[in-house]
Order: structure tokens, then C-alpha cells, then sequence
């Protein structure tokens, strides 16, 4: 008896010391951007092209995974903007409804990305209201380094047996993504140190930990070679489709495309506080409009909203007499654009970055949802003054870089002898340029962030507008009603 008894407690005490493997599926989405119903593939050059995406077939596809294993679900943000939804209200959030669905769908955690600040700080902190599971940023504080937007800095979560540490991290650069008038209060942490430290503090009450983050794959493969203690990244903000998670530096980091186009998922087995087996891929989220829909619920909730923004935005305002065209430098899409905008704010010159203007349109009738797809981000209007030596130094840089820039407002010709631009004419509104005169210039609220990058100066003093760029032009289509917009060759290299 007294053999049978050691022999027992030795098996206990090995089973406490060396414990079995444990299984997790992680299922991640991020930048979802709005994309709650179904849209064309366009990468699918066939002419009728397939539906891809939507909360609809998101949401079967993760109840077909949790019926057979152990799941948690993810976000990496950047919810917001892509779609009209966003300018809806739902319990008192622009954009509400979209955490609603997430919240049907049965999300454990999220980590908030630029655009999710688009409209306003205070309406960023009504959608985190909404949602029934936590945000995390721990490097999102305020001037006295506390969180105050209803945001966790981590989240331990047991999930088959597993205790989970998730860390959220934003982007250190959303000074320059994101107006800054919606930022005011926030300073952004060094990611690197504010992860490193938080992990030293929960490695002991985890078995696994996860960061959460929206800054980037490149960022993140930096991250993931500088720090200890991190077992998986789910990463966003890149967009990177990532079909089989990296290796980097013993941590696994993972990425799920954009748009609600696929859903990442990652297998991992957990042993004695270490990943021990792991294996990823993205699931295509094909629309099949035949599948029998088990979340009824989450079914007619989306039908509901579907309904109320194609009944706004299914209106015609305006026929294009000509395609509208995308192209590297000058583009009629962009002339009629930068025009708008300059219009609008009575200013003397506008600039647009030819990245904000994301869809060529065909001739025919234009539609709220058809501009919308154009301009979906919502972005603001703002003013500065330069003089017009600064025009002129903007316009080389122009020439120079080949900077995606469109304008509005300036009419020049320039011959280039070597890396030297001579300009042979440049005239502002129709009038020769005057270096030493003050101009009214106007560019989007990105753009001004962003105004380095794309003209070469930084613009010390703006004022932010309320007129987003979509509203400005949607005025202007309805002016002009025909629009027969043509490329002007307002920079033209004469030889």
C-alpha cells in the first residue's frame, strides 16, 4: 500500500512539474476599414468578378472554427473609415453599429489604430462604450502618462487553460496620420520600452503573451528582434497579407491583408510557458450567399444598416462626361478634386496626395457611394499661408522627386538642365508669381502631417477646418453636374 501511495504521488508531482501541451486557435482580423458587407475582388481579373469579405461571412466562418476548437478572437484596429457607416450614429457613436457587429461576433480584445480616431477623440472613446471587450494601447496615455480614453495598457485572459497576456501598442507616428486637432490630451510611448516593461511585469502570470499592435510589419519585425519575454505579434496598419505567420527572432508575427478579406488564423501549441508548435494561414473570406447563416442576429442587424446607407448614398449627383483616371503624376480625377477643395476654401492654391484618391470612375452617372469609394477617408480642409518662394521651392521638390501630388491653382513651364529646374513661366490664379507675396494655400489634414514627405516643407501654422473633403467635392459635382474634367498640363516640362 505504502509502494502504491509513493508511486501515486510521484506521478503527481512529474504531471505538476512537466504539465502537458495545450492547444489555442488565434483568429485575427485587422484594418477591416468599415468593410461590414461583401465587395468585388478586384484582384480577380475575370469580368464578372466574385464577392470577397463582410461581417456576414466573417462571422460563419469563425463559429465553423470555435464548433471544433479553442478560440480567441482579435483585432488589431483601424475599424474605422472605408464605408458610410462610419457617419452614422449607433448608441451615440459615429461608426457604433460596426462595434455592435463585432460585439455579435464575439471579439475578446482590440487594439485601436490611427483611423479609429478620424472623427474625434471623443467619439473614439463612444465606440470603445459599445464594445463588450477590451481595448488595449498601452503606449496611448495622456500629459501625465495615465490612460484616459477607456483604454487598458493589457488584458490576462485563460482560455483553454492558458493564461494570455495581451499588449496593445499604436503606432508612434499617429501625430502624422491623424488630425491633430482629434489628438489633443494624447502622447504616444516608445513602443519598444512600454511592451518590454509590461512584459517583465505579467511574464509570471502568463504562460503566453501576445502584443497586439498597429504600427506596421516592418515596425513590427524590428520590435519582434529587440525585445524578450514576446511569444506572438498580431500586427496591422501595412496591411501586409501574411499566409504563413514569420519566425523573428523566436516570435511569431502574424498579419491579415486589409478590408475584411481574410481572417488570419493561428494554431499554437503552449508547453511550461513556451510556444512549442505553431502553424498560420489566411481564410479567404468568399461570399456565399448560399450558406446558411447561423447568426441570425448579427443577419438582420447588418441588413438593417445596408439598407439605411444605400438608400442615402445610392443617389446620383453628378455624370462624368469622360473617365476619371488615376495616373502618377497630373490626372483629371485629381484636377477636378484639388479644384474643389481650393473653391471651397476661396484659396489661391491647393495640393492633394494622389494616395488619398482611391478609385477611377467610369463615365456615366456618379453616385454618393461612387465618390465615396473615391474619397473614403474623412479627411478635413485646412488653410496656411506661404509666400510664393515657398510655392516655388514645393513645385521643384514636385519636379525633382516626383512627389504623388496634384494641384490646383498653379500654371507653370520649366526646363530641367541637369539636376537644375529653370522655369520659363509660373503664374498663380493667372497672374505671374510673386515670391515675395503671401498665398492662400489649402491641403487635406493628412497631408498637412504629412507635408515633409509630400512638398518638402513642414507647415509650422494651419487652421483645421469644418469641411471634410468629401462634403467639398460632393458640392462641387452638384454645381458643375456634367463633368467633363481633362488633364491641363498645369506642370509642364517644356524642351
Amino acid at each position: 500500500m505504502k509502494r502504491l501511495f509513493k508511486f501515486l504521488l510521484l506521478i503527481i508531482l512529474y504531471s505538476s512539474t512537466y504539465s502537458q501541451p495545450k492547444s489555442l486557435t488565434i483568429l485575427h482580423t485587422n484594418d477591416m476599414h468599415a468593410a461590414f458587407i461583401p465587395h468585388e475582388a478586384f484582384w480577380v481579373r475575370d469580368s464578372v468578378k466574385p464577392l470577397v469579405g463582410g461581417f456576414i461571412e466573417l462571422s460563419a466562418t469563425v463559429d465553423s472554427i470555435k464548433n471544433v476548437k479553442n478560440v480567441l478572437l482579435l483585432d488589431a484596429g483601424d475599424v474605422m473609415t472605408g464605408n458610410p457607416i462610419t457617419e452614422y450614429k449607433y448608441k451615440g457613436a459615429y461608426g457604433g453599429a460596426l462595434f455592435e457587429m463585432m460585439n455579435m461576433i464575439g471579439y475578446d480584445a482590440w487594439c485601436p489604430g490611427n483611423h479609429d480616431f478620424d472623427i474625434s477623440q471623443d467619439n473614439f472613446v463612444k465606440l470603445t462604450k459599445v464594445a463588450k471587450f477590451p481595448t488595449i494601447s498601452a503606449n496611448l496615455v495622456n500629459k501625465k502618462n495615465k490612460r484616459h480614453l477607456n483604454n487598458k495598457d493589457y488584458v490576462i485572459i485563460e482560455r483553454a487553460g492558458i493564461k494570455i497576456g495581451i499588449i496593445g501598442i499604436i503606432s508612434q507616428q499617429l501625430y502624422s496620420l491623424v488630425n491633430q486637432n482629434n489628438l489633443k490630451g494624447i502622447k504616444v510611448l516608445s513602443p519598444l520600452e512600454t511592451l518590454q516593461n509590461i512584459i517583465n511585469k505579467i511574464d509570471d502570470k502568463t504562460d503566453l503573451i501576445i502584443a497586439l499592435t498597429h504600427q506596421g510589419f516592418v515596425e513590427d519585425s524590428i520590435l519582434a528582434t529587440n525585445i524578450t519575454g514576446l511569444d506572438i505579434i498580431i500586427g496591422s496598419h501595412s496591411h501586409t497579407r501574411i499566409r504563413n505567420p514569420k519566425l523573428i527572432n523566436g516570435v511569431i508575427v502574424a498579419q491579415a491583408g486589409s478590408d475584411c478579406e481574410n481572417l488570419g488564423e493561428l494554431y499554437i501549441e503552449v508547453e511550461n510557458d513556451k510556444v512549442i508548435n505553431f502553424n498560420g494561414k489566411l481564410i479567404q473570406l468568399w461570399h456565399r450567399p448560399d450558406r446558411k447563416v447561423k447568426n441570425i442576429k448579427l443577419a438582420k442587424f447588418v441588413d438593417s444598416i445596408k439598407r439605411v446607407v444605400d438608400k442615402d448614398y445610392n443617389k446620383v449627383i453628378a455624370e462624368l462626361e469622360t473617365d476619371w483616371k488615376r495616373e502618377n503624376g497630373e490626372s483629371n480625377i485629381g484636377n477636378f478634386i484639388t479644384d474643389a477643395q481650393r473653391i471651397a476654401v476661396h484659396a489661391d492654391v491647393a495640393f492633394m496626395n494622389n494616395h488619398g484618391i482611391r478609385k477611377d470612375l467610369s463615365r456615366g452617372p456618379v453616385t454618393r457611394m461612387d465618390l465615396f469609394n473615391v474619397l473614403p477617408f474623412r479627411n478635413v480642409l485646412t488653410t496656411f499661408q506661404l509666400t510664393g518662394k515657398q510655392i516655388k521651392s514645393i513645385v521643384e521638390y514636385i519636379i525633382s522627386t516626383k512627389s504623388p501630388v496634384q494641384t490646383s491653382g498653379i500654371k507653370c513651364q520649366y526646363k530641367k538642365q541637369g539636376e537644375r529646374i529653370e522655369f520659363i513661366k509660373f503664374e498663380i490664379q493667372g497672374k505671374p508669381l510673386d515670391e515675395e507675396k503671401s498665398y492662400i494655400c489649402t491641403v487635406n489634414d493628412y497631408m498637412l502631417g504629412e507635408a515633409k514627405r509630400y512638398l518638402g516643407i513642414e507647415i509650422p501654422v494651419a487652421n483645421y477646418l469644418n469641411m471634410t473633403l468629401y462634403e467639398e467635392v460632393e458640392k462641387y459635382l452638384k454645381k458643375v453636374k456634367k463633368v467633363n474634367s481633362q488633364k491641363e498640363n498645369r506642370l509642364e516640362e517644356v524642351f
